[in-house]
């Protein structure tokens, strides 16, 4: 064990000496002041884990620090709770270990460096992988790093400061805050800036390199399906090209022409079977799965809307895009983990069973929700709203 040590040792010198991004993501804080002995944080892959997590260690007041990555062959036979211990015997305070969905046994490893060690710990998880069920979320301080925001994007690719901003803030004071927000860009066009955002914005990794970035996404995909889903939930590899497929159409139709039995059909797929894909690619988020309103309540036979995860996947997946799948799709990417998102048959979506918003172009009327309570417009190709019209820019502020 202690020839493993050494080469996380000197692995983590390694990765200490290479150059970090001075821009910090908003989880940072939280990290850097968690109390809790044992602290993780989750995604989808790209979006930031491991920089974060090394950004947080080099600022924590500790003498002796390690980093590790579980997708590193030392680790395929070694008992994670057994090298955490013996780091911990030679003076170890704090350890970060990244990809720990690699590690089979992972929860109950976990679970005894708990109980038994005096050590504190970060790791990082997939969403692919069930890291936030009760026990985890009781036993340990859980955060989620989801994709860029539009604000997150603005302040890396202008190196500006801006705020975020509740829901609740953003519907009831949205002009006076859309005239703060643009006041404080360097050429005032946040319209050019918020293109460039639905088209390339969401993962840190495109400020690598950007003439690669659909590439990498492409990459991303296909390591998600044919590696983590296969890995975690043993799905068998002759049937990633039916959830390609899968993707593919999700892709190029508009949400409610698809229903599960035209989805069962076009991909080969039993209905059951689709279920469970549509989970499993929800969970890996690839994809959001949106149920009508009323199915919370009783059965019914409505279709599900199911979109792509964010609009950057678009690129990576297919080339006849929807402009109004595309402005749904970004609402969603914005919302879903702050927030409850139900379609309704007026409107486009319910949000926390209070908000109705239609989303549209900036000539979007408000003729299929009016007299309707706390309905509003969701515009795109606006810059500035009124009343109850809300630019669509506006909602990648909500962090």
């Amino acid at each position: 064990m202690k020839n493993i040590l050494d080469l996380a040792e000197r692995l983590y010198r390694l990765k200490r000496n290479q150059k970090l991004p001075l821009y910090k993501r908003f989880l940072f804080k939280d990290l850097l002041n968690s109390k809790a002995k044992i602290t993780g944080l989750y995604g989808s892959r790209g979006v930031g884990k491991t920089t974060l997590l090394l950004q947080v260690l080099k600022e924590l007041d500790y003498e002796e620090k390690l980093y590790i990555s579980c997708d590193h062959p030392i680790f395929y036979e070694v008992s994670l709770f057994d090298f955490v211990d013996n780091y911990s015997k030679y003076g170890g305070e704090v350890i970060v270990i990244d990809e720990i969905h690699k590690i089979k046994d992972f929860q109950q490893q976990i679970k005894l460096i708990y109980d038994f060690l005096d050590i504190k710990l970060f790791f990082s998880g997939s969403s692919a992988v069930e890291i936030t069920n009760a026990d985890f979320s009781r036993r340990y301080s859980m955060y989620y790093l989801p994709i860029l925001s539009l604000r997150e994007y603005l302040e890396m690719s202008q190196n500006i400061q801006l705020n975020s901003y509740s829901l609740d803030k953003i519907l009831n004071s949205h002009t006076k805050i859309a005239d703060e927000i643009i006041d404080e860009l360097p050429n005032k066009k946040i319209l050019r800036f918020f293109k460039e955002f639905i088209d390339v914005g969401v993962y840190p990794f495109y400020f690598e390199d950007e003439t690669k970035y659909t590439d990498k996404i492409q990459q991303n995909i296909n390591t998600i399906l044919y590696t983590d889903l296969v890995n975690v939930v043993s799905i068998s590899g002759d049937k990633i090209e039916s959830l390609k497929k899968l993707l593919l159409n999700i892709c190029t139709s508009n949400p409610l022409e698809l229903s599960i039995e035209k989805l069962a059909k076009l991909t080969g797929i039993t209905k059951p079977t689709l279920y469970k894909y549509i989970e499993y690619l929800s969970r890996a988020e690839l994809l959001h799965h949106i149920i009508y309103e009323a199915k919370r309540f009783k059965n019914m036979q409505k279709p599900d809307k199911l979109y792509l995860n964010n609009t950057n996947l678009f690129n990576a997946l297919c080339l006849n895009k929807n402009m109004g799948t595309i402005r749904e799709t970004l609402f969603v990417s914005m919302l879903y983990k702050q927030h409850i998102i139900n379609y309704t048959s007026k409107g486009d979506f319910l949000v926390d069973e209070k908000y109705i918003f239609e989303i549209g172009g900036k000539n979007k009327s408000f003729r299929q929700i009016k007299d309707l309570p706390n309905s509003f417009v969701v515009s795109d190709d606006m810059e500035i709203g009124f009343g109850n019209k809300v630019p669509l820019w506006l909602f990648g502020f909500l962090y």
